[in-house]
């Protein structure tokens, strides 16, 4: 989930991305030339209000964020993107998109898992790679989109309004962590998954009732789990072996990572009957670590808890 594609052969002419281009759209920047002044560097990408960043693509390149709220590799890469774009200095604008609010534009981008990092440049997408990887990478990928950006005539630059900056300025900075779930992000962000795993164990082991604790330890058991997988032999030992239930589990883990939580519930829903008690357990327990991944506020967790409900009991 972490192979980077090359832009000049990652440039997906067969994404249709016309049918938003005609969309109403709302708080959004307006292409006017080069430079622009505008309010900030980055931006919340919509279905709604996606077309006015294919017009200003055609000034500067824009960087696609395809994310969402429950996915931590999301969180370890969103802030090097929004570092790397501050640091061009209005090279790039940066559009996040948070996928479960947009299913069209995760459509439009054919996203199979995200993080997915995909370019605009002259209103063509380019895909540039899914999967969080390292800053040098990203940086890398960054000047590769620039050379793209100036065969293409892309070279503008933008600004960013005085008044916003300063707003930006007078943000107040984010609590620290507790020290073990500190410990369990550094470890996260240098691809040491089992100290995390440590880490997150330790809290929950000091206070049982560290929500955060439960839920950082399901999210990356989920990225131990991931890691050097391969989609496609996934999905193909599922479809050899469907009542497999360690590939039915592998494949649940897929699903959740690229956003198809109803299709990773009612995979293990619909098999938990099927087996045997050991088997049962296991199914049980990757759902509940599943629903500490997703957030027990969430609906889909709400009807998943109730049919998993009537199934036990």
């Amino acid at each position: 989930m972490t192979d980077v594609t090359p832009p000049g052969a990652g440039l997906r002419g067969a994404v249709d991305l016309s049918a938003l281009v005609n969309r109403p759209a709302e708080n959004a920047p307006q292409a006017s030339g080069a430079p622009q002044s505008l309010p900030s560097l980055m931006f919340d990408g919509t279905d709604a209000n996606f077309s006015e960043f294919l017009d200003l693509s055609a000034t500067v390149p824009i960087i696609v964020d395809l994310w969402a709220t429950w996915c931590e590799p999301c969180k370890q890469l969103s802030p090097i993107l929004e570092k790397l774009v501050t640091e061009y200095g209005g090279k790039f604008v940066l559009v996040k998109v948070d996928v479960d609010a947009n299913p069209q534009l995760m459509q439009a981008f054919q996203a199979q898992s995200i993080p997915t990092v995909a370019a605009l440049i002259g209103g063509r997408p380019v895909a540039l790679f899914t999967g969080a990887i390292p800053e040098q990478q990203v940086r890398d990928v960054f000047e590769q989109v620039l050379a793209l950006a100036a065969q293409n005539g892309v070279t503008g630059q933008v600004t960013v309004d005085g008044a916003a900056e300063g707003a930006e300025a007078a943000e107040p900075e984010p609590e620290p962590l507790p020290p073990l779930h500190q410990e369990a992000y550094d470890a996260i962000e240098r691809g040491d998954y089992d100290a995390a795993i440590v880490a997150y164990k330790t809290a929950m082991a000091q206070d049982p009732r560290d929500s955060q604790a439960v839920a950082g330890l399901a999210q990356v058991r989920l990225l131990s789990r991931l890691n050097g997988r391969s989609l496609d032999e996934v999905r193909a030992a599922t479809a050899q072996n469907p009542t497999d239930v360690d590939a039915a589990l592998a494949v649940a883990d897929v699903d959740i990572s690229g956003g198809h939580v109803d299709d990773a519930f009612d995979r293990l829903l619909t098999l938990f009957p099927t087996v045997n008690a050991d088997d049962k357990n296991r199914v049980r327990e990757r759902l509940l670590e599943f629903f500490e991944v997703v957030g027990g506020e969430d609906a889909r967790v709400t009807r998943a808890r109730a049919r998993l409900a009537g199934l036990l009991y």
